[in-house]
């Protein structure tokens, strides 16, 4: 995932960055899902709606498709389905029921992009590659994840951070919206995976500058607790309005793409 600017200046973005824009962005659909008098859905959330401010903060943009959340006696046409290809919640568009779990799937698409610096829907792949979120899924399900991640973050995050954004994105693209987390959900889990990572990240620091360990970047022995099945998520205690994800009692604690 790059920075977009002047083509000498432009970088990839480091994996902190990646979850720090995507808490910026998940805090305004947030406010969107809460707006006062009338919830807002916002029905385009992408990558390319998510925008950088010299602080590197992500601000959600681009309201053309947006709407207040159906009401009783709102017409056909105002339910018209809209979207992204690629991104598109497939139970909206399939039943053209609009709720605000719509924008969290498209939002656990955006946590797929910056993880895996892969497109949301590309043809130029093979046949079973095309949609991200289908090929993601076997290996997140496998605990096959160095396989998927970004080849410019690799070796450069905390598999325990790494972890608990890759969950939040499986619950976010369920298929059937009842399983997916809220919005304010999603933002508290990645504001801890920030706090994770940037703990890991003082912590090896600490060592490296002590010589306690050698090039090796991270530790990935708090990727044991994952494979052991302990930090999974209850989509029905999301569904409830009470699920948070147990990551454990570990010792720790990309960008989504700009306009093209």
């Amino acid at each position: 995932m790059f920075h977009l600017g002047e083509a000498s200046k432009r970088k990839v973005l480091d994996w902190p960055t990646r979850i720090s824009v995507c808490i910026g962005a998940a805090r305004g659909l947030v406010y969107l899902h809460n707006f006062a008098g009338r919830c807002i859905i916002h029905r385009d959330v992408k990558s390319s709606n998510i925008l950088l401010d010299q602080s590197m903060c992500g601000k959600v943009a681009d309201f053309g498709f947006s709407k207040y959340a159906p009401q009783e006696g709102d017409s056909v046409a105002s339910m018209e389905v809209r979207g992204t290809a690629g991104y598109l919640d497939p139970e909206y568009y399939s039943t053209q029921v609009l709720s605000t779990k719509s924008d969290v799937f498209s939002f656990g698409v955006v946590l797929l992009e910056i993880v895996t610096g892969r497109e949301p829907l590309d043809v130029q792949r093979p046949r079973s590659e095309w949609s991200l979120v289908e090929w993601a899924k076997p290996y997140i399900r496998d605990f096959r994840i160095e396989e998927i991640v970004d080849p410019g973050i690799k070796g450069q995050y905390c598999s325990e951070a790494m972890w608990r954004v890759l969950e939040v994105a499986t619950a976010c693209t369920e298929s059937f919206s009842t399983f997916r987390p809220s919005m304010e959900d999603i933002a508290r889990e990645l504001e801890d995976a920030l706090i994770i990572e940037n703990n890991a990240s003082e912590y090896m620091r600490s060592m490296e500058s002590t010589g306690t360990f050698g090039s090796n970047r991270y530790l990935s022995i708090d990727r044991k607790m994952f494979a052991s099945g302990s930090a999974r998520i209850d989509p029905a205690k999301f569904a409830s309005g009470s699920g948070r994800i147990d990551a454990g009692k570990g010792p720790l604690q990309t960008m989504p793409s700009l306009p093209r």
